[in-house]
């Protein structure tokens, strides 16, 4: 399948034209956006027509607030149609936006800002969420104190309440009605700067990734189209967040580079209830539908009626993205979601990759899928594995780092402001590779599936184990919907597991269930990977994009949980007091033992 960009002229500006001109020039009535709303049954439709002219006038705005070509803007936005537009009016004008997740803390925003020296902070009044209102206006009137680069906030409002407009402050709607619709794309070149996005930065100081026009775009339109087996008039539900990279590559560029229409997901998988995910694909007739494991993991917990009362007919392809998806969760999806007649995707990528490296590809006719396998890379993606001392692994039956040998279109190109942490982070530790960070699996014909990150290993009495292995291999069991699993010192072993795990709230007998756990385990993998700790927990430590933060877990377990460091992006921090409380009555019923 051929994906082209649309160049009016050398050098033009990739995603702004390719993302919204060539679709108005065809079709200025079709949809690009779905807004569906926190509220279930309020969502709005955009054209592209509509989407472009909106994106015209907050380009002029922006450059009538003096933002120039290569200025950094910052973008504290839930996801929106107006936070999409400022992405692509960034784009158009040759600016570099900078996106940062709305559910960041007063400081986490700050230091995103002081570290791209952004100009500009364009922002809400507030947000909605689950029925709760975020005080967006409010994080950023602080962070801003102690960001000298900023020289002007917009102010786009997503309620009626009205927020305190300090002397920065600039009503954004207000301003882009004084504007004209039509905004010349800026020329850029290949290799320039489209946007910076930040990892977490769950130890030290948050990456600033760099990813660029041309490149960027091509691969994120190239893999939308044949992951998810796109098809022209398909309506692709994506249900990640703008701030994350999964929003920006299949929530905006990837989805309107190829003319679809996007469903843009302002709220959580269970408001008002368990089945919005469903009741969402029924009313907007959902073609394809991508999201997390961990969001999987948690409407496991209740009855499939939830799912089953709607209509899902619509659905063609099911995807899973982020960690590695457990049997459970991806036979529930095949099974219960997809009436075992959808294709499901299981996705391997990063922040880094910019797009989808390692998937099943459905769009070839006949092309295998086996459950929990990220299956074959993209074109482009030459994957190697190595072992302990560097050697490259070769056939299959095999296990180790999973590097890439070859550079790709959508890489991310440095760390903004240091590229020599770039080299040391990804390709120091294989000199000649790109290191993951993440173990894998190749089978003898070639397959790949992901075990998880390298970081989190285990080494159980000499043997070297995948936390993701343990947790996979307790998930089978159709009382847990979740578990995380961390490792920890043992004077015999010298590292052992501690399992945390969520139960079903039909489970009697927990008791029974934890002995079955430590069985389970044992069967599936042996007994040395049996956890020396089973924990039942109500819930785990989940930043909103759905990540099992397992670094606060093993704080917690090596008595550490006054140093737990930055915990602003977790969905709930209430959750912390839960396992803390769940940890210590654990430990008195042991008689204090770790």
């Amino acid at each position: 399948m051929r994906v082209t960009l649309k160049t009016r002229r050398p050098c033009s500006c990739f995603c702004a034209v390719n993302c919204l001109d060539q679709h108005v020039q065809k079709s200025p009535e079709s949809i690009a956006l779905i807004w569906e709303r926190d509220e279930p049954g309020t969502e709005v439709k955009i054209t592209y027509r509509e989407l472009l002219e909106t994106t015209c006038r907050l380009a002029n705005t922006l450059k009538r607030y003096g933002v120039r070509r290569g200025d950094r803007v910052a973008i504290y936005m839930p996801v929106s149609p107006l936070a999409v537009a400022a992405m692509l009016a960034c784009a158009r004008i040759g600016a570099i936006h900078n996106v940062i997740f709305a559910g960041f803390s007063v400081g986490s925003l700050a230091g995103r800002i002081n570290d791209a020296q952004c100009k500009v902070v364009i922002t809400f009044n507030q947000g909605l969420r689950g029925g709760r209102v975020v005080q967006l206006k409010k994080i950023v009137d602080e962070a801003i104190k102690v960001c000298p680069s900023v020289q002007h906030v917009l102010v786009a409002h997503r309620t009626d309440n009205k927020v305190h407009m300090g002397h920065l402050d600039v009503s954004l709607e207000q301003e882009m009605a004084k504007e004209e619709p039509v905004c010349a794309p800026e020329s850029m070149g290949s290799e320039d700067i489209l946007f910076l996005l930040y990892t977490s930065g769950s130890t030290g100081k948050p990456k600033g990734l760099v990813h660029t026009q041309a490149g960027y775009l091509l691969y994120a339109a190239l893999t939308h189209r044949l992951v998810f087996d796109y098809r022209p008039g398909d309506v692709f539900g994506c249900v990640a967040d703008i701030g994350w990279i999964t929003g920006h590559s299949y929530v905006v560029y990837g989805p309107l580079c190829n003319g679809a229409t996007s469903v843009l997901f302002e709220s959580t998988p269970v408001y008002p209830d368990a089945g919005r995910y469903w009741e969402t694909v029924q009313r907007l007739k959902i073609n394809q539908f991508y999201g997390a494991p961990t969001a999987y993991r948690l409407l496991l917990k209740f009855e499939d009626s939830w799912v089953k009362k709607y209509d899902r007919s619509s659905l063609r392809t099911l995807g899973s993205v982020g960690e590695p998806i457990n049997h459970e969760a991806w036979e529930w999806l095949h099974r219960v979601v997809g009436d075992g007649r959808c294709t499901l995707v299981d996705t391997w990528w990063q922040t880094e990759t910019g797009g989808i490296c390692i998937s099943p590809r459905p769009s070839e006719e006949g092309a295998e899928i086996l459950p929990c396998m990220a299956m074959r890379p993209l074109f482009g993606i030459v994957p190697v594995l190595m072992d302990e001392k560097g050697n490259v692994l070769e056939g299959g039956d095999v296990s180790g780092a999973l590097c890439l040998s070859q550079a790709w279109p959508g890489m991310a190109r440095t760390i903004y402001g240091d590229h020599q942490r770039f080299l040391d982070a990804y390709f120091e530790t294989y000199p000649g590779y790109y290191f993951t960070g993440d173990g894998a699996y190749r089978t003898e014909e070639g397959y790949y599936e992901i075990t998880g990150r390298m970081d989190d290993v285990i080494n159980i009495s000499g043997h070297r184990l995948g936390t993701a292995e343990i947790e996979d291999a307790m998930a089978d069991h159709p009382a847990v919907p979740e578990t995380a699993v961390i490792g920890y010192p043992h004077d015999i072993k010298g590292e052992a597991a501690f399992a945390f795990v969520v139960l079903k709230d039909d489970v009697g007998d927990v008791d029974v269930v934890v002995k079955e756990l430590r069985s389970v385990v044992a069967d599936k993998i042996a007994k040395y990977a049996v956890p020396d700790q089973v924990l039942v927990v109500k819930r785990l430590p989940k930043t909103r994009s759905g990540k099992v933060m397992r670094r606060l877990l093993r704080k917690i377990v090596m008595g550490r949980a006054q140093d737990l460091g930055d915990t602003t992006t977790l969905e709930d921090p209430g959750v912390i007091t839960e396992i803390l409380s769940a940890y210590q009555e654990y430990k008195d019923k042991r008689g204090g033992a770790k």
